[in-house]
């Protein structure tokens, strides 16, 4: 209360923040996200305005901090709906006759998410935040902090932090976003997703005022589980894939390295909570992070050991080996392994006699479902315990090329990070 008169003098200065990009950093959803921050800003106006202040005089000096991810049209209706949804919400604790478009106007600081950005291929993060950059302007955001590329795993270089600069300069100056105010509007798409997700923040708020507001909410640990349960979700849909990150479990980079030693901190959720603490707090992790572990270790072992070799085993029908193969290089790729593709062989004892002479760790048999059932067991045979053999596929004959003695088969839905931990794990990778 102290704090809100001494900057009485001053009506544009907010001195009040809701940070509302811990929950997206934590790897809440956008509803949750806007509709958690919406109950701590009722909680600020409900303790306030319980002190004697005015909400007409406590509303214009809140200023709301959101993370912006990288689901570009969604991000970009959640400022929308949080302006809306703010600006009913204070009008609610006014006389009619104190509504203003200064009271009820809410102030937005966005930041880049460091939630999707990543270690293994860092400079597709400058395209996420040029995205993410982007849909916070053309929301409407007040201001923004776009971080350095590179800020997720070290100090921020000189060169990291200009080019972070310049993607600001770039969408004022000649993208030239800030001529319009709300260049959304009258999008059919983005009025529909505006409309959704304030109502189904709304719901999740008017959730929390049952329980008690934001402070209540948070001691009994309903933000926290929702926020943990979504974040696993997310997490279980990169590590299958369902949700991409590019550079980590789709189209790594097949040459990248990481030789300089990097603290395990960046691949362990952070923690903040203090010893003694009345209540839990957010648990702060990146998406990528375990798949990450996973290939840095592989870069660890291989400085000492050599790097797995993963062979390609073409065969049969064209189309079918060659997108498999394709497949099949992505897939271990996303561990560090060494892949190396093959244009086909005429028969499986041609490629294995072949690839054998290389000393692979793994040999990944590649063609179409129907063929898999005669070279399946020829190629079990014809290995001999020499190197761990893979299917590319799920085919309907998986039983019985199981019951030969395959136990290893790739697909679309293969857990990513289970699968090559599991084989990690067989390689004597830590």
């Amino acid at each position: 209360k102290e704090l809100l008169l001494s900057g009485s003098a001053y009506p544009h200065l907010t001195l009040l923040s809701v940070n509302a990009i811990h929950f997206c950093n934590a790897g809440s959803s956008i509803v949750q996200e806007l509709g958690f921050a919406l109950a701590m800003g009722a909680e600020y106006l409900n303790r306030l305005t319980d002190l004697g202040l005015d909400a007409a005089f406590v509303a214009p000096k809140m200023r709301f901090n959101f993370g912006i991810g990288g689901n570009y049209f969604m991000e970009l209706a959640k400022l929308r709906a949080a302006r809306m949804l703010w600006a009913n919400l204070v009008k609610a604790y006014l006389p009619a006759g104190e509504v203003s478009d200064e009271v009820t106007r809410l102030y937005i600081h966005c930041e880049t998410s460091t939630w999707n950005k990543t270690i293994y291929d860092s400079y597709v993060n400058m395209l996420r935040t040029q995205t993410e950059a982007m849909s916070a302007v053309l929301g409407g955001a007040d201001s923004l902090t776009v971080l350095p590329f590179d800020s997720t795993f070290e100090t921020p270089t000189a060169f990291a932090e200009r080019i972070a600069r310049n993607q600001q300069s770039l969408l004022k100056e000649e993208v030239h976003l800030d001529k319009v105010a709300d260049p959304a509007a009258g999008s059919y798409y983005i009025e529909s997703l505006t409309a959704s997700i304030a109502a189904e923040a709304w719901k999740l708020f008017l959730n929390v005022q049952e329980k008690g507001g934001f402070l209540a909410a948070f001691r009994a640990g309903f933000v926290q589980s929702q926020v943990s349960d979504m974040a696993a979700k997310r997490s279980n849909a990169i590590a299958s894939r369902r949700e991409n990150v590019l550079g980590v479990n789709q189209f790594p980079n097949f040459h990248e390295v990481i030789e300089s030693d990097l603290s395990e901190a960046l691949f362990q959720t952070m923690d903040d909570t203090a010893e003694g603490a009345e209540v839990e707090t957010l648990k702060r992790f990146r998406g990528a992070q375990a798949l990450e572990s996973l290939r840095y270790a592989t870069d660890r072992f291989a400085a000492v050991n050599g790097r797995p070799k993963v062979m390609m085993l073409p065969i049969g029908n064209l189309a079918m080996r060659k997108a498999r193969a394709q497949f099949s290089c992505n897939f271990f790729a996303a561990a560090g392994y060494e892949v190396i593709d093959h244009n086909g062989f005429e028969t499986v004892e041609e490629g294995l006699e072949r690839l054998l002479a290389d000393k692979p760790s793994l040999i990944v048999l590649c063609s179409s479902d129907e063929e898999y059932a005669q070279f399946g067991p020829e190629f079990f045979r014809g290995l001999a315990g020499k190197a761990i053999p893979v299917i590319a596929g799920a085919p309907a004959c998986m039983d019985d090329l199981k019951a030969a003695g395959i136990e290893h088969f790739i697909h679309v839905r293969t857990n990513l990070l289970q699968t090559l931990a599991a084989f990690n794990k067989l390689l004597g990778i830590a």
